[in-house]
């Protein structure tokens, strides 16, 4: 049985990184939460913290603990709240995934506006294109373009992932404007990732799948948008990486009468809990306030 002191001491620990200035923030002596310390170490069976005279770094066990044990001490100040005590701010640590470029573009930038709304709330984010597992890595929250195929999570949609061919001015003065989808054989195409499988409506509504052969492939969106903007080829982008190059002309949209068809969405993804803990409810609040239904990105662009 874990005691959520003891949980709570050694969320401290780890958070600030000494015995000692977790003892002071709990209001005990140094000696009195070294003591609880190695008391939950002997019960658990495990080390959990290396202790040297200034610091405590956690040990594997004590990194495998840490997110569970926040996770815990989450559901305690739910429960807490239902039965009207406890804190009503949120707070606490919160752990976020997120695909790396949309996080960079949308997410991290807006992040000033979430802080300055909820003080107590400290974001720990991941941000990687991999799709990690919210459960094993320890995460509330998870921002994904991929549908959700786990009845164990719920997803709120967030906008509309919406997709465009593109290639700057200076290309396509050099190589041409392609007509239709079967011209992209005779032009560079860039892609992200493995992402070679264009799909385009035609102009009587017919889907037409176009795989194309890169001439340069690179796992980051934002790196193939760049190589775009200088003229090495055709690249078919998100329009939240894209926007602000159409806005300005340094990519120019192709392709008017083939719409790109898209069926990916941003979602975002949290584990199914009948109580959603304070700080994880005002974060996907903020979330969809902030994106959706209709993006910001997408206002005023032609392509859309």
């Amino acid at each position: 049985m874990m005691d959520f002191d003891d949980l709570s001491l050694f969320v401290r620990i780890a958070r600030l990184g000494s015995i000692s200035a977790a003892a002071r923030d709990l209001d005990i002596t140094p000696a009195t939460a070294s003591a609880r310390l190695a008391a939950f170490e002997k019960r658990l069976g495990a080390r959990l913290v290396h202790r040297t005279t200034r610091l405590a770094t956690l040990t594997e066990d004590g990194r495998a603990l840490l997110p569970h044990a926040e996770h815990l001490l989450d559901i305690a100040a739910v429960a807490q709240a239902a039965l009207g005590r406890g804190a009503t701010a949120p707070s606490g640590v919160l752990r976020i995934a997120a695909p790396s470029s949309f996080a960079r573009l949308h997410i991290v930038p807006a992040l000033p506006e979430f802080t300055a709304r909820y003080p107590e709330v400290r974001l720990d984010m991941r941000i990687s294109d991999s799709i990690v597992d919210l459960v094993e890595g320890g995460f509330d929250v998870a921002v994904r373009y991929a549908n959700l195929d786990d009845s164990s999570f719920v997803a709120r949609r967030l906008a509309p992932d919406r997709r465009v061919l593109v290639a700057s001015p200076a290309y396509l003065e050099r190589h041409g404007h392609p007509r239709s989808p079967d011209d992209l054989d005779t032009h560079a195409c860039l892609a992200v990732g493995t992402l070679d499988l264009w799909t385009f409506k035609g102009p009587d509504g017919e889907t037409i799948a176009k795989r194309v052969a890169p001439s340069l492939r690179i796992n980051d969106g934002e790196a193939v948008r760049d190589a775009a903007c200088a003229g090495l080829g055709i690249a078919l982008m998100a329009t939240w990486c894209a926007a602000e190059e159409l806005r300005k002309g340094e990519l120019v949209p192709l392709l008017g009468d083939f719409p790109t068809v898209s069926t990916q969405t941003l979602w975002v993804i949290y584990p199914s809990a009948r109580e959603l803990a304070p700080k994880v409810r005002v974060f996907i609040d903020w979330l969809v306030e902030r994106f959706g239904p209709e993006p910001y990105w997408d206002r005023g662009l032609p392509v859309t």
